[in-house]
C-alpha cells in the first residue's frame, strides 16, 4: 500500500490508523532519510495505541518506552548501531516477549534481526518538503492491508 501526507498530522494519522491493526510483538520496521517522518509517524501509532505522551525521538537513549496504552509501544533508533549482534545486546529479545509493538527507526543498521516485519518506508517529495510517500508493506497480516 502506498499513500500520500501533506502535513505532519496527515503522517501521524496513518501511523494512529494502523496502530489499530497490530498486535503485541509486531515490529515496525522503519526506512527514510533523516527528517523524513519517522518519528511524527511513531507518535501516530502511540496515539492509536492510547498513550498520551509525547513521542520523542531514541536517538540518544537507542530505545523510548511508552507503557500507558492498550499494549507497551518500545521505539528505537538504531542509527548508533551497527549490527543485529549490536541490537541483541541491548536486550532486543526482552522486548519482543514483552507484548508491545518495537517500532525501528534505522532498521536497515539491524535487519537480520527480523522476522517479518511491517515495513514503513516513508520518503520525502524533494519538491515539496511537507509532502511524504508513505509504503506499507510485509508481515502476513498486512499483505492486503488497506488504511
Amino acid at each position: 500500500m502506498i499513500l500520500t501526507t501533506n502535513s505532519p498530522e496527515q503522517t501521524q494519522a496513518v501511523g494512529e490508523r494502523l496502530a489499530k491493526q497490530l498486535r503485541p510483538g509486531d515490529v515496525i520496521a522503519f526506512f527514510g532519510d533523516l527528517g523524513a517522518g519517522k518519528t511524527a509517524f511513531t507518535g501516530g501509532l502511540a496515539r492509536g495505541l492510547g498513550i498520551h505522551e509525547r513521542v520523542t525521538s531514541p536517538t540518544y537513549t537507542i530505545v523510548n518506552e511508552y507503557l500507558t496504552g492498550s499494549m507497551p509501544l518500545f521505539h528505537f533508533d538504531m542509527y548508533r548501531l551497527h549490527s543485529a549482534d549490536d541490537l541483541f545486546e541491548i536486550g532486543w529479545e526482552d522486548y519482543l516477549q514483552r507484548g508491545g509493538v518495537c517500532a525501528v527507526e534505522w532498521s536497515e543498521n539491524v535487519q537480520g534481526a527480523f522476522t517479518d516485519p511491517i515495513r514503513v518506508t516513508i520518503t520525502r517529495d524533494p519538491c515539496d518538503d511537507t509532502r511524504r510517500t508513505i509504503e506499507i508493506c510485509g508481515g502476513e497480516r498486512f499483505a492486503d492491508f488497506s488504511l
